[in-house]
């Protein structure tokens, strides 16, 4: 072997591991803030109430770099997603009733609610992508398997998703909150509903 054959193979080698991590890199849609929104409905004997996420954050991995625009041609690029918001940055409007809430979903012992992605369908739709989303919920230290809904539509910044998924809290073993000495009962079922902004 000759000389500038050596220095080849050597400079093969230590590229070896770069090309090894491109061919196996993997590229992300990045949640667009403020824009992107995350909140709670729900109904009580008293009054409805919205709980907003004032922190979350979505990570969807993708096969290809141009992930938003391969997603509108119906092709399957997303690769994983993973939804976590902290259970203390729900808040609804009100000190007590957040109170109240942290308590319901057992804030303090399991402060992460979390959804992971473990398949999905797309089929094309008159307001863009439909997706069905399915996966697992963890809330209040629960884990759950559920589908959700979704609609995927172009945006200047790439890719916006939207939906809303029906929760009842007994289903992950945490009781409704009660106000005002029991005269507020929360009903047990709330809807989750997302409005996210994606780019690649």
């Amino acid at each position: 072997m000759t000389r500038h054959t050596r220095n080849v193979a050597f400079a093969l080698l230590g590229l070896a591991p770069a090309l090894v991590a491109w061919s196996g890199a993997a590229w992300q849609l990045s949640l667009v803030a403020p824009k992107s929104r995350l909140w709670v409905e729900g109904t009580s004997t008293v009054r409805g109430f919205t709980c907003k996420a004032v922190a979350f954050d979505v990570a969807v991995d993708a096969s290809a770099p141009a992930a938003a625009a391969a997603i509108m041609n119906g092709e399957k690029a997303v690769t994983g997603v993973n939804v976590t918001v902290p259970a203390a940055k729900l808040d609804c409007g009100n000190g007590t009733m957040n109170e109240h809430m942290y308590k319901a979903i057992k804030a303090k012992d399991a402060p992460t609610i979390e959804f992971r992605l473990a398949s999905y369908e797309m089929t094309k739709g008159a307001s863009g992508m439909q997706g069905r989303l399915t996966g697992t919920l963890t809330l209040g230290g629960v884990q759950k398997p559920i589908t959700v809904e979704a609609t995927a539509a172009e945006d200047p910044a790439g890719l916006r998703v939207t939906g809303m998924h029906e929760v009842r809290m007994k289903e992950f073993g945490l009781k409704p909150p009660t106000l005002m000495m029991g005269t507020m009962k929360v009903n047990e079922l709330v809807k989750v509903n997302f409005d996210l902004y994606l780019k690649s």
